[in-house]
């Protein structure tokens, strides 16, 4: 098994179902001692900013805030670098301990040893 997850969502409102599945398996992952980075790209990049997830609604679903938050205590989330600029998002607008990168560092990750890549 993996020792680290990195996981794209791409989808947002737009998708919720399969945002909700991406945010979901992040958050069990990292309850599971998972080492995860959780990549915010596409519509999904508007839950890197405060409030926003909580306007996320999906039924049967957990709650995206608490999804949120269950990845931050014990993992990573950034937010992609062109994403943001599309959106006009900077550093100064995201949620604490949210970082914004590149495809590069995506790139390094997803291909570092021992881990799994997830795209949703």
């Amino acid at each position: 098994m993996a020792k680290k997850l990195v996981i794209k969502v791409t989808a947002g409102a737009d998708s919720p179902e399969r945002c909700s599945q991406a945010f979901t398996v992040a958050a069990v992952a990292v309850a599971s001692g998972v080492e995860v980075s959780l990549w915010l790209t596409g519509e999904s990049a508007w839950f890197a900013l405060p409030g926003r997830a909580a306007e996320f609604e999906l039924p049967h679903a957990a709650p995206l805030p608490d999804l949120v938050e269950s990845v931050l205590a014990g993992g990573r989330i950034t937010l992609c670098t062109q994403c943001a600029a599309r959106r006009d998002i900077t550093e100064k607008d995201v949620i604490e301990g949210v970082r914004i990168a590149g495809a590069q560092v995506f790139v390094q990750e997803s291909l570092a040893d021992d881990t799994q890549a997830l795209v949703y």
